[in-house]
């Protein structure tokens, strides 16, 4: 409790103050003050420091309001210029290039890009690597500048859109199964070779099959037999001459006489021979070769 006590004096009288009275200093002296001086001074000196460093940091990066160095914020998104390193994967839903430049993708060891779904499964996939091109997809397709489809492949089939298919490689192209197409044909002063090695060669086509050579001969050449089948209609050999040059000649058992002039007779099995001319027919003479 606090008592205060009070003197009240008239003029012309006098107050005498005793002789014991203390006098209380109020503030911080001594010691106390130096190490106070000494923190507010270090503690400027660290917000100077802290400054500076601040205004190092945004020169050196090269922050500015709309970005940071070469990466600047747009309304249509990032923009990058120059080369960039990426450490860590980057996740984007679209990738431009300048207009007046190419967009290039380098790592040292591969590129992968990846397409995801909502839950985060990965349903296509492009793996360039340094010895092999891997992609992974439902379905892999090639446009053209107008967009029409050059190049699709997927599980069942494979389609090429182009009006042609040109394969240049010297030994041709090597089909482990049928190939559909309404034209084969080789280039312009080459010779078109269809080739089966070990087994069958068959050419099917509801509406007919035309082997036709502008320039030069059409072979066909066989082992054992080749033959000429027409289920319904006939066999037509349409050219001016037509040769036979190793039909066996008829026997009748009498002397060998040397012709100019010969007959062309068939067996009943097919088989066709010559026999001698003459002014009748002499098949039935020179009939044993059919024996």
């Amino acid at each position: 409790m606090v008592r205060e006590q009070y003197t009240t004096t008239t003029q012309g009288t006098s107050l005498e103050r005793p002789e014991n009275q203390c006098v209380y200093n109020i503030g911080i002296y001594g010691w106390r003050k130096r190490c106070l001086y000494l923190f507010v001074l270090l503690l400027l000196i660290v917000l100077v420091v802290n400054f500076a460093l601040t205004i190092w940091i945004l020169k050196v990066m090269w922050f500015s309001p709309t970005g940071m160095g070469h990466l600047h914020v747009t309304k249509e998104g990032l923009r990058l210029e120059g080369e960039s390193e990426f450490l860590f994967p980057l996740y984007a839903k679209e990738i431009n290039s300048r207009v007046d430049s190419s967009l290039l993708l380098q790592s040292t060891h591969n590129v992968t890009v990846n397409a995801r779904n909502s839950d985060g499964e990965v349903t296509g996939r492009l793996n360039v690597g340094p010895k092999m091109v891997e992609v992974q997809g439902q379905q892999f397709q090639i446009n053209s500048v107008d967009g029409k489809p050059l190049f699709t492949v997927d599980e069942n089939e494979v389609v090429v859109g182009t009006d042609k298919l040109r394969i240049t490689g010297p030994e041709g192209a090597i089909f482990e199964h049928s190939v559909e197409t309404p034209l084969v044909r080789a280039e312009a002063f080459k010779s078109l070779r269809l080739e089966s090695p070990t087994r069958s060669l068959s050419m099917d086509a509801p509406k007919g099959i035309n082997i036709k050579a502008q320039a030069g001969n059409i072979e066909a050449l066989s082992q054992m037999d080749i033959k000429l089948h027409s289920s319904e209609g006939v066999l037509l050999l349409d050219a001016e001459t037509v040769r036979l040059p190793k039909l066996p000649e008829g026997t009748n058992g009498g002397s060998n006489r040397s012709q100019e002039l010969y007959e062309i007779c068939v067996c009943p099995d097919g088989k066709l021979y010559l026999s001698a001319a003459h002014p009748y027919s002499t098949c039935q003479e020179y009939s044993h070769v059919c024996q």
